[in-house]
């Protein structure tokens, strides 16, 4: 299976239930069902994922600053 590059989502309450909606840069889009207890999952995994590539994108190049 090819990755696929992200182009938009969206998550709606549907009753005691989320409904996730992801488009890719094609157009094709994919919807799943998840729980409370599975969106809390994602919402930890992509934490962690900004959180250990924090200080590497957020990082100002020394250089740049100087010719500021």
């Amino acid at each position: 299976m090819a990755i696929r590059e992200l182009a938009t989502f969206n998550i709606v309450r549907k009753g005691e239930d989320y409904r996730i909606t992801i488009e890719d840069a094609s157009g094709e889009t994919t919807e799943f069902t998840a729980d409370y207890d599975a969106l809390d999952l994602i919402s930890e995994a992509i934490d962690e994922a900004l959180d250990s590539d924090e200080e590497e994108v957020l990082e100002v190049d020394e250089d740049e600053e100087e010719e500021k």
